[in-house]
Order: structure tokens, then sequence, then C-alpha cells
């Protein structure tokens, strides 16, 4: 926080004190709003990183399929001279379980993303600020005649002490 421009302490009169407040509420609440851009920027990546995953998980069982199955059942025929249906079959298999483990890695993404709460904790500490600040009291003034505050001598007051003391 900078220093304040004006007078320091007991020197400020109220109208500073209340402009000084509320800048600093204002700021607070810029403050907490940037945090939850921020943790929502976050969450956003997570969540692009697991669709990115399960995009990629679906063009390579998709694209993959057709090449990979005829060069890997091809090569396991030649490799163990296996009936050439069993060899297709594997090929699937090899191709099915790549894809299942992208998905896998998707879902992880997915989850933390999910779990990471993103602006719920600035929600949370927001309230918690609003809920102090509703308890806050100002703190509790000596009663001073009226006639005191108005520079009257003692007693000559009459109805102000008496608003005075009615009020308090």
């Amino acid at each position: 926080m900078s220093a304040p421009d004006g007078p320091v302490g007991a020197d400020r009169s109220i109208g500073q004190l209340f402009a000084s407040a509320s800048s600093e509420m204002s700021a607070l609440v810029h403050d907490e709003i940037a945090l939850a851009k921020a943790q929502l920027r976050q969450d956003v990546k997570r969540g692009a990183v697991g669709g990115g995953a399960f995009a990629v998980a679906g063009a390579v069982l998709i694209f993959s399929l057709p090449m990979l199955s005829f060069a890997l059942a091809y090569g396991i025929n030649a490799w163990s001279g296996w009936h050439l249906s069993v060899c297709f079959l594997l090929s699937f298999a090899a191709n099915v379980l790549l894809a299942g483990l992208l998905a896998l890695i998707g879902t992880v993404f997915a989850k933390k993303a999910k779990k990471g709460g993103g602006p719920q904790k600035t929600v949370a500490s927001a309230k918690e600020t609003a809920a102090v600040l509703q308890k806050a009291k100002p703190h509790p003034r000596a009663a001073v005649p009226a006639s005191s505050r108005l520079g009257l001598p003692e007693g000559v007051g009459g109805k102000a002490d008496a608003v005075a003391r009615s009020s308090s």
C-alpha cells in the first residue's frame, strides 16, 4: 500500500478517513476480482488440456485404425505366422488400448479442473471480508456534554445537554 497523500493519524478529518476507507475497500474488491479471474484462467487451462487429450484420443482412434491396423496385422502375421484375422484383432485391441489411455489422461485433467474450486475460494474470501466489516463497531467515545462541545461554560447548555443525553 502507498502512503496517504494527506495528514496522518489524528490529523486526518473524518472525511479523509472515510475517503481512505472507501478507496481501500475499492482496492480490496478489485484485488478479489483479479484473484477470481486468475483462478478461472487456471481452471480453464486445466479443462482445455483435458479436452485436448479427449480430442487427441478421438483423432488417434479414428485416423490410425485403418492404416495402423493393416500395418500391424500384416507385421504380426509376418512375425508369428498366425492367421490374418487374429492379427487384425490384435491390431484393433492395441489401438483401443491407446485410445483408452489417452481418454484416461483426459479424465484426470478434467477432474483436476473441476476440483480446482476456482472462484469459489474468492467468493468465500469476499463473504468473510463482508462478515468482518458488518461486525465492526466504532470505538466507544466518552460522553462529552453539549455545552463543552459548543464552548459554553458548565450548566449553561441546559436544553443542549438534555438533547445530547437523550441521543446517546
